[in-house]
This record gives C-alpha cells, sequence and structure tokens, in this order.
C-alpha cells in the first residue's frame, strides 16, 4: 500500500472524526510492510500539519481540530504497542513541553522515536513546570533533554528553562535539545537561546544526536 493513499485515508479519517477508519488503516499499513517511522512521518505528521491549517482557514472547528488529534494519540499509542524497538542503549532521555504548552503531539512522536532506538525514556507531555523537568533530569542522570515549543510567544520561557537546568549540576552535563515550528521558521534561534541542537522532525532529531553523542 503506497503511503500517499495511506496518508489520504488517514486523513478523511480525521475529517469525518471516525477514529476507528483511522486505527484501521495505520493496521492495514502496519500489516503491509509500512515502517512505523514512515508511518509517523508520512501519514500522522503531515495529517495532523493539514488538521491544523483547516482550523487556521476556519475550515475546523476547535472541537474537531482536537477530536482529531486525539485520535492520532490513540493510534499512534495502539500502533506503537506492535512494535519491538532496539536493545537498551544506556541512554535516557527526558521529553517535555514547557509550560503554557498544550500541543504534545510533536514532542510525542521524537519519544517514540529514541524509544524505538533503545533509549530510556521519559516522556512528561505538555504543560511541564520548569522544576519538575529539572528534578526528572537528576533524578535520572538524563543525558538528553528535548523540549517542544509550538507557540512564538513561548521561546522567552524556553530560554528560561535552558538557563535554569544550566544552572544545575546535573544542567551541566546534560544534551538539550529544541524543536517546534517557530524554531523551523527561525533555523538560528535554537543557538541564540541556549540549546545544544535542534531538528525539524523526529527522524531528524534522532540523526543529529547519534552523530553528536558518539
Amino acid at each position: 500500500m503506497q503511503m500517499t493513499i495511506i496518508y489520504q485515508n488517514y486523513l478523511e479519517a480525521l475529517r469525518t472524526g471516525d477514529r476507528r477508519a483511522a486505527l484501521s488503516t495505520a493496521h492495514a499499513a502496519i500489516a503491509a510492510g509500512a515502517d512505523i517511522r514512515d508511518l509517523y512521518m508520512e501519514v500522522f505528521q503531515p495529517a495532523m500539519y493539514e488538521v491544523g491549517r483547516l482550523w487556521e482557514t476556519n475550515q475546523f472547528t476547535v472541537a474537531q481540530e482536537h477530536l482529531a488529534t486525539a485520535i492520532t494519540q490513540s493510534v499512534m499509542a495502539q500502533v506503537y504497542a506492535t512494535v519491538d524497538g532496539e536493545p537498551p542503549l544506556g541512554r535516557t532521555m527526558v521529553a517535555t513541553c514547557i509550560g503554557g504548552e498544550l500541543h504534545e503531539l510533536g514532542i510525542h512522536m521524537v519519544a517514540d522515536f529514541f524509544e524505538i532506538e533503545g533509549w530510556e525514556v521519559c516522556y512528561l507531555g505538555a504543560n511541564m513546570p520548569a522544576a519538575d523537568v529539572i528534578n526528572m533530569i537528576e533524578r535520572k542522570r538524563a543525558d538528553l533533554l528535548a523540549i517542544s515549543v509550538t507557540l512564538g510567544g513561548h521561546i522567552l520561557q524556553v530560554r528560561e528553562l535552558i538557563d535554569a537546568i544550566r544552572a544545575t549540576p546535573s544542567g551541566k552535563r546534560v544534551k538539550i535539545m529544541v524543536g517546534g515550528q517557530p524554531l523551523n521558521r527561525a533555523p538560528e534561534a535554537w543557538h541564540a537561546i541556549g540549546a545544544d541542537f535542534t531538528a525539524t522532525n523526529a527522524r531528524e532529531a534522532v540523526r543529529a544526536v547519534t552523530e553528536a553523542m558518539r
């Protein structure tokens, strides 16, 4: 089954709010031999970008956008449960959104990709207080922190979080990766806010971290 057809079927399921059709489409793709990472990159991610565009152009209501997001989160969880990842690497990542961020689908994808590669992943999700993120980094002696930001107005908060982390003993050793649409639109911003690197998607994130932390 071609990814283009899978994408079209999946997007139609999101348009109609049909969770069963969305899940059936994803399972059929996996049964046909699709790699889950291709499904994430070529189906789930572009479908959700299209949902966002439909919402921004008033073709989707807030309720429809929320339903599409909930469907995709559910489908990701059920499809991911069928995957056998690589053996443990002995490295740990904390993945989070900053306080005030409610859009966690992107960082969820990143977390899944790293777990498939053998990382221990502590996925904290949306709207996390800075103090709790720092505490988790210290408790887990994390090698990597991944931070997602979806709103340009939250960039300053990302910098404040990074500054607070760098001021701790654990913050001097942990590598920090940032990502999200505002950073994709301003490719050099990641350096200005004190991160070690950035990535535009989950696949690129794995590649960038693998190369940087050899």
